[in-house]
């Protein structure tokens, strides 16, 4: 009894360390813990996860390239775990869901592909459009798969990740000859987000076919905004209460006592923190230049699709402590044990068992509330950003952040800021075409360098009708 009220450390309580110092912007110190933690043999069921934890810590240090590569393993990971394990999912009935290996919840498999596009848009953007497109294929494949019957799949009423369509609308428009992709890539997310304003203004730009004025380029400034959600354990209470009105009954009806359910009944529920920054005010050269505003709430998906499938989860941990119960009445059977001494030693193991369970807290957990983004056209040239924490009204928090970048006619730049308070954490991310120190001949288009300017349509005027022979 001793050695199970010790117990482990859940996953909750090791994220609450790295999420602690993530969040006080010590990313050195984040790095090391989750570092310490991945090699350890016990936790080898948690080390993809980590490695989730790793690529936010690694892409805002400044390093997408690396926050990519660790992004991508762990989605073929992932990829790889959907197909069942028939003696893993067996034996995590007879411990708990912490015993098999962990294949992500639906919207981290989701977003693992959004921040693939990010982070790749930060550093090469040739696979940007790629992820982005994977990011709407994932969520079509997870829907589809649970099946069509709307009783029986929960799935169907999920919220859209309209991130990967906002993404690929974007990259689309950059072409300057795309248009068409990119008007149906942004209506889905006017269908996917009602809530983000300027989907209608750049609808109509899309579709009147004009990515910028003549000597003019976009700046897109991305901002991770707020504490996100993560996995907490919960007493079930009323679950508990009435498996032990059952026992009492089965008890009271039956040859041997049923183990009465005196260990709490543990499940994980998705927490969203509260958060005083919501959203990141934009000044360019000094003058105010709007405020981000949010493409993909992740709080509010994680929550809502979490909801859906909760009743599963629960179901899973009555079952398996029906199964307990039932292996326990079992050997009492098979035993024939008459002594009640006898059957009072086997309940006392059946306590003990049962309060080994915990819920299944594993998570990406440094993910942010919400993903925001401001799309502002600019003169080409260099100018000066500065980017500052703000309430959802607009109201300053905390101080300003700037950089300098510089903007090539006809192309698109990328900034990319974590700001999880009113202090930013890590570095503020400038893309590779939007970097003051790119040589003054070369201009950079659609993510990649090109040695020539974008081709614009006024570039190639209609040719003169020919003559009459």
């Amino acid at each position: 009894m001793l050695l199970v009220a010790s117990g482990c450390s859940s996953y909750a309580d090791r994220l609450r360390d790295v999420r602690t110092e993530f969040h006080s912007g010590n990313l050195v110190s984040a790095e090391k813990f989750v570092d310490k933690e991945l090699p350890k043999k016990r936790r080898a069921k948690e080390a993809d996860v980590l490695k989730l934890e790793r690529a936010m810590i690694e892409l805002s240090s400044g390093k997408p390239a690396t926050a990519e590569r660790t992004l991508r393993e762990v989605r073929d990971r992932f990829d790889f775990l959907e197909q069942k394990n028939i003696a893993e999912g067996t034996a995590s009935y007879l411990t708990d869901d912490t015993h098999r290996a962990y294949a992500g919840e639906d919207y981290e498999k989701v977003l693992i592909r959004a921040f693939l596009a990010l982070s790749n848009l930060m550093h090469d953007g040739g696979d940007a459009n790629a992820y982005a497109l994977q990011v709407n294929d994932k969520q079509r494949q997870i829907i589809e798969a649970a099946g069509e019957d709307a009783d029986k799949n929960p799935k169907l009423a999920y919220k859209h990740v309209a991130l990967g369509a906002y993404v690929s609308g974007m990259l689309r428009e950059a072409t300057h000859r795309d248009y068409d992709d990119a008007k149906r890539s942004i209506q889905l997310v006017a269908n996917w987000e009602p809530e983000f304003a300027s989907a209608k203004q750049d609808l109509e730009r899309v579709t009147n076919g004009r990515h910028s004025a003549p000597g003019n380029g976009v700046l897109y400034v991305f901002t991770l905004v707020g504490r996100g959600p993560y996995k907490a354990e919960r007493f079930e209470r009323p679950t508990q209460a009435a498996m032990l009105i059952v026992d009492h009954i089965l008890s009271a009806i039956g040859k041997h006592t049923v183990t009465p359910t005196f260990a709490p009944v543990k499940v994980p529920v998705v927490v969203v923190p509260p958060n005083r920054v919501q959203s990141v005010s934009v000044l360019i050269d000094g003058k105010p230049a709007g405020l981000t505003e949010t493409i993909t709430d992740v709080g509010e998906l994680a929550t809502q699709q979490y909801a859906a499938i909760f009743p599963r989860v629960l179901a899973r941990t009555v079952v398996r402590r029906s199964i307990k119960k039932g292996a326990l009445y079992a050997a009492k059977e098979f035993g024939q044990v008459e002594n009640p001494l006898g059957e009072l030693a086997i309940d006392a193991v059946g306590v003990a068992w049962e309060a080994t369970e915990n819920a299944d807290t594993r998570c990406w957990g440094l993910l942010p509330n919400k993903i925001q983004v401001r799309r502002i056209e600019l003169s080409a040239g260099t100018h000066q950003l500065s980017l500052r924490p703000a309430t959802a009204s607009g109201q300053p928090l905390g101080e300003t952040h700037q950089t300098e970048l510089r903007i090539v006619d006809g192309g698109n730049a990328y900034v990319l800021a974590n700001f999880p308070s009113t202090t930013m954490v890590g570095k503020l991310l400038v893309s590779q075409e939007a970097r003051p120190d790119s040589p003054p001949d070369e201009h950079n288009f659609g993510a990649r360098k090109c040695l020539t300017p974008p081709i614009r349509p006024a570039d190639f005027p209609e040719p003169p009708p020919e003559k009459a022979p």
